[in-house]
């Protein structure tokens, strides 16, 4: 269980993040069009997973933003943009902003995906929503970094994330 604070007051997660070296879990999670995509709709691919509350929030819209702008000159990269917002909040942001390299994606119908990957919220007042996290796979399904956000107001280290992607 990791514990974050959200605006400075304690609050926890249902576990911990992957661990570096281990394999992603398997997740299904549901694209702005309804359907569903698997892990194996990345095979072969490093895969970002932009762990978040909500896209409308300013953190988090911001670093949707943000990976936008990056994941276009990435080669055999994809930047999925997770959270438990409804698919129709993503593609009204996505389409406000003019995102079009970051795949958004929403755990509505699969909230498995919070439990499995240590992110989902216990406690407080964002219970049930996702922390704000970031974990990195390489194009096997393994672990190659990840940060746990310790504010959920506060931005994750992009750089570091990024470094890691270069």
């Amino acid at each position: 269980m990791a514990r974050i604070t959200f605006k400075g007051n304690a609050i926890e997660t249902v576990g911990e993040l992957p661990q570096v070296g281990s394999r992603i879990p398997d997740f299904t999670l549901t694209r702005t069009d309804l359907a569903d995509c698997t892990q194996a709709d990345y095979a072969g691919k490093t895969v970002v997973f932009n762990i978040f509350p909500s896209i409308d929030t300013p953190v988090c819209a911001a670093s949707a933003r943000r990976f936008n702008s990056e994941a276009s000159s990435l080669d055999h990269t994809v930047i999925l943009c997770v959270s438990a917002d409804l698919p129709f909040a993503h593609t009204r942001f996505c389409e406000a902003e003019g995102l079009t390299d970051v795949v958004p994606l929403s755990t509505f119908r699969s909230p498995g995906f919070g439990k499995d990957y240590g992110a989902e919220i216990v406690s407080g007042p964002l219970a049930g929503l996702l922390c704000r996290a970031i974990v990195i796979a390489d194009a096997e399904g393994v672990v190659r970094y990840v940060e746990q956000v310790p504010e959920i107001a506060q931005d994750p280290d992009f750089d570091a994330a990024l470094a890691h992607l270069k």
